[in-house]
């Protein structure tokens, strides 16, 4: 199975909200890392100077930390993804904007961060052996990394493929990687974090999916 996605920038073009351009923006009052807007907000990443958000998309939740006086790069791979979000949000201050692939972007960029954090964004859908390094690399001494997405699915771990437009038209590939806590925390522990919390937040129903969050810290130096 190959370890990148193959087509991911088509699949995103069409992500969240997909209903043409004269949509209206989102609301940023909150920072919602669930799929259920329960659970922590904002301060689940301290009193960071600086972040950088991996997989942006509508870019609300970094423009809700702007607001807050974070100095904030909102990054996403989807064109369609950025034009958007700068229609809505240009001039934000704080709020810097970027068109590029996450891992990319982290190997070529010179600035350092308080702190990375992927709201069911490129963290789910990078492999970790790839990503976690580079993350780290771009991390302030004591700098936080968090992410979150759907929680797995028992017992079926490791990088996932799917049809990213269902089974008709064109294959677009995607692949996410789905672990357990232990795993992440494993995964995280061997790419030089250290004070890792990961664990499930169930839904407010607890028939329904849950919340995968995990949050990490560099070393201090």
């Amino acid at each position: 199975m190959p370890r990148v996605s193959q087509t991911l920038e088509q699949y995103w073009d069409t992500y969240k909200p997909s209903r043409g351009d004269d949509v209206p923006a989102p609301s940023a009052n909150v920072f919602e890392w669930t799929q259920h807007s329960h659970g922590p907000g904002a301060e689940w990443l301290g009193n960071p100077a600086t972040a950088l958000e991996l997989g942006a998309a509508e870019c609300k939740e970094a423009v809700h930390l702007a607001r807050r006086g974070v100095q904030v790069t909102a990054l996403d791979f989807s064109t369609v993804q950025i034009n958007r979000a700068r229609t809505w949000w240009e001039g934000t201050p704080g709020l810097h904007i970027v068109h590029a692939e996450a891992c990319h972007y982290l190997d070529t960029t010179q600035q350092r961060f308080d702190a990375i954090y992927s709201v069911w964004g490129a963290a789910w859908f990078t492999d970790p052996d790839l990503l976690f390094p580079l993350v780290r690399s771009r991390l302030n001494s004591g700098g936080v990394f968090a992410f979150a997405h759907a929680e797995p699915l028992e017992g079926l771990y490791g990088p996932e493929g799917m049809y990213g437009n269902g089974f008709n038209g064109p294959k677009l590939t995607v692949l996410r990687w789905s672990h357990s806590p232990e795993q992440w925390t494993d995964l995280l522990k061997r790419h030089d974090f250290a004070d890792i919390d990961a664990g499930i937040l169930p839904a407010p129903d607890p028939d329904h999916v849950g919340t995968l969050m995990v949050r990490a810290y560099a070393p201090h130096s």
